[in-house]
């Protein structure tokens, strides 16, 4: 029976080109080195180096025996990758939080497929107007907007994303185009009341400028998506994530005003538990969030329109 140990002696021998060399890889003495090939040379039956004082060269069956050694162990290497991939399988409940309308567009779908290719691992997404506490309501994953406010998570971002002001070109060609962000307070603005954010407040920067504005309208909700439909029917301005603007844009219902201003950043996080860093199916989970956020143009936001 071949030894895979054997097998890897020989390789670094191979490799070194020299009885030293293979002794300094391997920790021991090049006498040792040269006692354990004469060894193995006799179990095989056949001379597997040619040795002289100056140097080495393998023999017809050192070639051969050399060649199958570096492919059995390539092999083992493998199987022994697969196996502990099996054990470390993703599976057992994954609970998931996320914004409602976001997770209700985004989220639910990249679930179906998640469960479609990992089908031991049982989810349990739970869509909310505010954030939960992953670490008080026994949650494995939240996805986030901006900055991560808790410490005691670990934060993987899995998309870019702005917040946008836009508004339906209906309502722009009847009150016209804000210039700068002091002219939002002629405008009529749909306000959204989510989270302990102070509501109605807008905040833009441009350089080293930073310009913070209380807008006012007529309208505001605590649902994204019903102040999103408010402005597509031209009730007024809206500052939104353009992971929800995006195909409103491109089809010309939605249009971005003050583009050369900038607003808090808004980028995607998948955020969990420091223990569950290395639990498979969060790790799997996320890195699935991310691959699926890489999609087609047509599936994802333009970085520009």
């Amino acid at each position: 029976m071949i030894d895979p140990s054997e097998l890897a002696f020989f390789v670094q021998i191979v490799k070194e080109g020299s009885l030293s060399g293979a002794a300094r890889e391997l920790g021991v003495t090049p006498a040792s080195v040269s006692k354990r090939l004469g060894k193995l040379e006799q179990e095989l039956g056949v001379l597997l180096l040619n040795r002289t004082t100056r140097r080495l060269s393998v023999t017809d069956a050192g070639e051969l025996y050399y060649a199958n050694a570096v492919r059995i162990l390539g092999e083992l290497e493998e199987l022994e990758r697969q196996l502990s991939q099996d054990r470390a399988a993703p599976k057992g409940l994954l609970r998931v939080n996320a914004p409602l309308g976001f997770g209700r567009t985004y989220i639910t779908p990249i679930v179906s497929n998640f469960v479609k290719r990992y089908p031991d691992v049982e989810v349990q997404l739970q869509l909310s107007d505010h954030p939960l506490s992953l670490i008080d309501e026994s949650f494995d994953i939240g996805i986030r907007f901006g900055e991560v406010p808790d410490a005691r998570v670990v934060a993987t971002r899995i998309a870019a994303n702005r917040r946008l002001v836009c508004a339906a070109p209906s309502y722009l060609k009847q009150h016209g185009v804000p210039k700068a962000p002091n002219d939002l307070a002629r405008f009529n603005c749909i306000v959204l009341r989510q989270n302990d954010a102070a509501y109605g407040t807008w905040r833009f920067t441009k350089g080293r400028q930073t310009e913070t504005v209380k807008v006012r309208g007529t309208l505001s909700s605590n649902d994204g998506e019903v102040a999103l439909n408010w402005a597509l029917d031209g009730h007024g301005l809206l500052l939104r994530a353009e992971w929800d603007i995006a195909k409103y844009i491109r089809s010309g219902r939605l249009q971005i005003v003050l583009e050369d201003y900038a607003t808090p950043p808004a980028d995607i996080h998948a955020i969990y538990p420091e223990k569950h860093k290395l639990s498979p199916k969060v790790k799997v989970f996320v890195e699935f969030l991310a691959a699926s956020f890489q999609g087609p143009a047509g599936s994802k936001p333009a970085s520009a329109w």
